[in-house]
């Protein structure tokens, strides 16, 4: 079954987990296609949002009857809403195209039927009987349990029955088929943005998108919210609407024909067109207000990896880098950071620097020195995060009103930053008397990419306490809400990384984080990122020997290839955290 941590929007594969016997806190539901690509249940949706209550009442009455009279068995349950599911096991395996084809025929005649839960193989799911509804409730079995039991463990229904559906189905398969294999109405290329150099790529993300129906509820509140997105990153590409719609009519871009299935084929092509002319109408007032913004600015240098050392150093004999005293001074600083973070309790944008702060002190730890130079590209890897968001953390840190932070020396070239872990005044007394915590340091530990932040917290309590912590204890040490803990302990639970034992959580040694995270796909995407950086690096390393050849200086402009008054250049990647990333496998 897969879990959903955001309240029944998404049910992402990091929610996955073995079906057991203790009842998920919060909604569930189970994969409709095997990863085998077969389906062996067909399930019907009977959403109240498609026609109301009535229809869906209707559309129940009419489907009893229909299974009764092809002598096929059903099980069925309820929402708190009010919609209905119905299933149909099978004794044998369908390819997920026929079954995505056979209910999307059954909408036609059924109209309340969402054919959603099989329109996609690898993230087509739905909930069952005894799963938590979002809006409180249960998914409720409306039949004797005995009765569902046995139809779909004993007498499943066999291939004369399927046989017997479609033939009698054939009709609105017919129409689905025409559908596919001739071309909907034929929609204008539409206003076009062209682009230097012609069409480019989507953005991953959007494709993505565009592929599976899956989005980003963080940035966008709706469905229509997300396709529109799509839309406009096809239109800043320099993509014709019939590019669009090809990929559309093609399935390739199964998501957007989800996101759109709400429209009947009549009107779909004309709310295509109406979405794509909104897109490229925001994305070239998008683009004059960038010009304009451009045209403002002069060609100064400017940096958003920190801002300007205006003080004068100060000289001050330090211990040296690996010695016991500057050791010494980092497991102090260690401490401070323990008792600043009693400020950032309960909020969101605090796990951020909190992380952030980790990152630095397993640095320092490793290099055994206070003064650390390492670039915002190095940290963005080391917190997941991106680097405009380190830049922007390490600013507040540095300039805030209780500082862990020094900037020590601007970057200059292809050096970044230096920064100074420093100790409060207000911290020093406790720092210096409180007992050195055990343990290692860890920034963002691949895994936690897709477990989530809360996650990694709740995990590192675990590992660096005294001995085996309660849910309640948890929360206390890791200064995160009782709520937020549980579904943390629940995932990690699920993957064998924590294990409950007599009301207390421990870490499973045996299960391998470096795994996981391959299972999940991070480490892929870890290495997209370092390719963009290096490229990113060498782009800029060009421009500073451009720039030291050249007898004329070079100032910054708008049309420069590489936009560096925006960041600092990366570091050599020996220097990086990049490699610590992937040389950790724990």
């Amino acid at each position: 079954m897969r879990l959903s941590k955001d309240g029944g929007k998404t049910y992402r594969d990091s929610g996955e987990r073995e079906l057991s016997a203790a009842l998920p806190s919060f909604p569930a539901a189970v994969r409709t296609c095997g990863r085998d690509g077969m389906v062996r249940t067909l399930c019907l949706d009977l959403d109240v949002s498609r026609g109301g209550q009535d229809k869906v009442d209707d559309d129940h009455r009419q489907l009893r009857s229909w299974f009764s009279a092809n002598e096929v068995r059903w099980i069925e349950d309820q929402s708190p809403s009010g919609g209905r599911h119905l299933y149909v096991p099978l004794n044998f395996g369908i390819v997920f195209t026929d079954a995505k084809e056979f209910v999307q025929a059954l909408a036609k005649r059924y109209t309340s039927i969402d054919p959603g839960p099989h329109e996609n193989a690898a993230t087509g799911a739905i909930r069952v009987p005894g799963s938590v509804w979002k809006r409180g409730g249960f998914q409720k079995l409306t039949m004797s349990l005995n009765t569902a039991y046995d139809i779909a463990k004993a007498h499943r229904n066999k291939w004369p029955a399927w046989t017997k559906l479609r033939e009698d189905l054939q009709e609105e398969l017919a129409a689905i088929r025409q559908r596919r294999t001739e071309p909907l109405e034929l929609l204008e290329p539409g206003e076009t943005i062209p682009r230097t150099g012609g069409p480019t790529a989507l953005k991953p993300n959007k494709e993505y998108t565009a592929r599976s129906g899956n989005y980003d509820t963080s940035k966008y509140n709706s469905p229509s919210e997300a396709r529109q997105g799509v839309l406009a990153s096809a239109a800043a590409a320099g993509w014709a609407l019939t590019d669009v719609q090809r990929l559309m009519h093609q399935n390739i871009w199964a998501g957007m024909v989800a996101f759109y299935s709400r429209y009947s084929p009549a009107n779909r092509a004309k709310a295509l067109q109406r979405d794509w002319k909104n897109a490229v109408s925001y994305v070239q007032g998008l683009r004059k207000k960038t010009e304009g913004h451009e045209a403002e600015n002069d060609t100064r240098h400017k940096s958003y990896t920190s801002p300007p050392n205006t003080h004068p150093p100060v000289l001050t004999l330090l211990p040296q880098a690996k010695s016991p005293a500057e050791y010494e001074y980092l497991l102090n600083w260690r401490n401070a950071l323990a008792v600043y973070e009693h400020s950032l309790a309960g909020s969101r944008a605090g796990l951020g620097i909190r992380m952030l702060l980790r990152a630095m002190g397993e640095a320092a730890s490793k290099a055994g020195s206070r003064f650390i130079e390492f670039g915002v590209r190095s940290l963005a890897v080391a917190t997941g995060t991106h680097e405009t968001t380190v830049a922007r953390q390490l600013r507040d840190l540095a300039s805030g009103e209780i500082r862990l932070l020094r900037l020590a020396n601007e970057g200059r070239g292809v050096r970044a930053d230096l920064y100074e872990l420093v100790i409060p005044d207000q911290y020093l007394e406790r720092a210096e008397t409180r007992s050195w915590r055990a343990g290692k340091l860890h920034a963002l530990r691949p895994v936690f990419r897709e477990l989530g932040i809360v996650a990694a917290f709740v995990y590192e309590t675990i590992e660096q306490g005294d001995m085996a912590p309660t849910g309640a204890e948890i929360a206390r040490a890791s200064r995160l809400s009782p709520r937020a803990v549980a579904q943390a302990l629940e995932l990690m639970a699920a993957w064998n990384m924590v294990n409950r034992v007599n009301g207390r959580w421990e870490i499973v040694t045996d299960t391998s984080l470096r795994a996981l995270a391959e299972r999940f796909g991070v480490l892929e995407a870890i290495g997209a990122q370092l390719k963009r950086y290096r490229a990113e690096r060498v782009i800029w390393h060009q421009w500073l020997t451009k720039r030291a050849l050249s007898r004329e200086p070079i100032l910054a402009t708008a049309t420069d290839d590489y936009p560096y008054w925006q960041y600092g250049g990366p570091p050599d990647e020996e220097q990086t955290i990049a490699g610590l990333v992937y040389a950790r496998a724990s």
